[in-house]
């Protein structure tokens, strides 16, 4: 209701302001591709907080787009910091003071189409025709699929942009193989396998940790149940599952809808009142409680980001565990939840991610697809992945970019600095691609890199993409469906076993009343409509 209200305000503010409008003028004061008068816009950018960062909004990276902006088209650019973990809100409250950013970013096309809705979003379509001639670099990396990715059907629309997914890795599973070594276990190759590495961990806690033996965290989650627990619960879908079931019970990011996804939860239920699941990860949330124990040295396996424990170079989990434990201490990537047809299947994100959209507040929208077309750049890209040259990265003989521990203003906030290449996520530098990702994590082993990226692909599907129009049942749920999930995944994993079926079941039908099935009833009558197809499973 709190964001309901300030929408509405947004919008009143607006609407007073006169500056809603839809039609397209040609902008006179561009000529042969530059501006004759010098534009100002806004563009919004992540603060991520992080310990020895550098501003987000003031750094050789943005020094770099700034200059460039200004002498290819005339255009003054200023970031605008946004809580990346808060970014729904702050936009909100920017919109209130009249004060938002001409470019926005979010993870949520919900949270776009709510503003779209009621007026306050601008329709990217007409610009991006008219301006097409000027828009090569962004054409170029985006293309048909991804511009028009969302565009409605009906009304041909185009409130958002999506982004490049380069690199459509998502998760690992991960194991210390020090302990396998020293148990004399092998690396697991089944669910079942896993589970005996688990039990043998608790049971030889003293071995493997001696005073601190009471620390020992077999396997580590988070409140997250749904993203850090993925590779278990998708393993109990059926490999023969349709794509119309995939996108009708596919609006949650975290699959968990999809068919028997409730008997990968009962397995984490089980790990857990066996003591195999670290006891206490439901009191933490936002806190780096649980990467603490896993630099500590007290964590022996867990399902995380494809990447997650040699992220951050020097400071990253696998260097810190190096530090505190020894030089043979290591997680490794191991792909062990087979479904029923004996298949480790992953579902792998589409080829987009992160939405680009331009507030009715923006009065200089063609400046505006001006900057996303800079940062699109293949020689942008380049320099904003990988930095500079002996400060961010060096140069090998094969001509791969590796990695180097920057400092003070040279820090990327984020990898690969993903909060200024908002139109492509993962890394895109041409040809030294592939050689240079298995470089970008300096304290870890380029072939430990390279198995961990492989399994995370290996069965990847990626479900078909149906342009059915606007889900409206989705708008402006999405939040508060997704700390229903979150609440009942982990109440259900912390339950008894007995009451398991209970609290499960229970909270599946408060997600579903509360928005979820209604979501799920309009994807499938619009799927029907436009493409005449059902879901195989109701």
């Amino acid at each position: 209701m709190k964001r309901f209200l300030s929408l509405v305000l947004v919008l009143a503010l607006v609407a007073a302001m006169g500056i809603f409008s839809t039609a397209l003028a040609a902008d006179d004061g561009f000529v042969d591709g530059k501006f004759t008068e010098t534009r100002h816009i806004k563009v919004e950018i992540f603060n991520r907080n992080n310990d020895g960062g550098s501003d987000p909004t003031n750094n050789p990276f943005t020094d770099y787009i700034k200059k460039g902006m200004l002498e290819k088209y005339n255009v003054e650019v200023e970031y605008v910091s946004v809580g990346r973990w808060t970014e729904v809100d702050d936009i909100n409250n920017l919109l209130a003071t009249g004060e938002a950013p001409d470019i926005c970013v979010t993870y949520s096309y919900p949270t776009i189409q709510t503003f779209a809705d009621m007026g306050g979003v601008i329709d990217l379509n007409p610009y991006l025709t008219e301006y097409k001639d000027q828009l090569g670099d962004l054409w170029g990396l985006l293309e048909d699929y991804n511009i028009y990715y969302d565009q409605n059907p009906e009304t041909k629309t185009v409130w958002a942009l999506e982004a490049v997914l380069a690199d459509r890795a998502r998760l690992n599973t991960f194991i210390r193989k020090d302990w396998l070594d020293k148990l004399g276990l092998a690396l697991p190759t089944t669910e079942e396998e896993f589970y005996n590495c688990l039990v043998a961990f608790r049971d030889n806690a003293e071995t493997l940790l001696g005073a601190d033996a009471a620390k020992m965290v077999p396997y580590s989650t988070s409140t997250d149940i749904g993203w850090r627990n993925d590779l278990l619960s998708i393993s109990k879908v059926p490999e023969d599952v349709d794509d119309a079931t995939l996108y009708v019970y596919g609006y949650d990011d975290r699959h968990l809808l999809y068919p028997n996804y409730k008997e990968g939860i009962r397995v984490l239920n089980k790990w857990y009142n066996e003591g195999l699941v670290w006891k206490d990860f439901g009191l933490y949330t936002d806190s780096t409680a649980e990467d603490d124990m896993m630099k500590a040295g007290y964590v022996g396996a867990f399902i995380h980001n494809w990447d997650y424990p040699f992220r951050n170079n020097d400071d990253s989990i696998e260097a810190n565990l190096v530090r505190n434990v020894g030089p043979d201490a290591a997680f490794v990537a191991v792909d062990c939840f087979k479904n029923e047809a004996g298949i480790t299947r992953k579902y792998l994100a589409d080829r987009i991610d992160r939405k680009v959209f331009f507030p009715a507040t923006n009065k200089e929208p063609l400046a505006s697809l001006l900057y996303v077309n800079f940062i699109s750049n293949p020689d942008t890209i380049k320099f904003l992945q990988t930095g500079k040259e002996g400060v961010n990265h060096e140069i090998t003989a094969d001509g791969a970019y590796k990695t180097l521990p920057a400092t003070g203003e040279w820090v990327m906030n984020s990898g690969m600095n993903i909060d200024y290449t908002i139109t492509v996520n993962g890394l895109n530098i041409g040809e030294a691609t592939e050689a240079s990702r298995a470089l970008n994590y300096s304290s870890v082993p380029a072939e430990i890199v390279i198995g961990a990226h492989e399994a995370a692909i290996a069965n990847g599907r990626t479900a078909k993409h149906y342009n059915v129009g606007d889900i409206t049942a989705e708008t402006d749920v999405g939040t508060s469906l997704t700390a229903k999930r979150d609440a009942m995944l982990t109440q259900a994993v912390s339950a008894s076993v007995d009451q398991f079926d209970a609290v499960y079941d229970a909270g599946m039908a408060d997600y579903l009343a509360s928005g979820g099935q209604a979501i799920i009833d309009e994807r499938a009558e619009k799927l029907q409509a436009v493409y005449n197809e059902a879901p195989a499973v109701k």
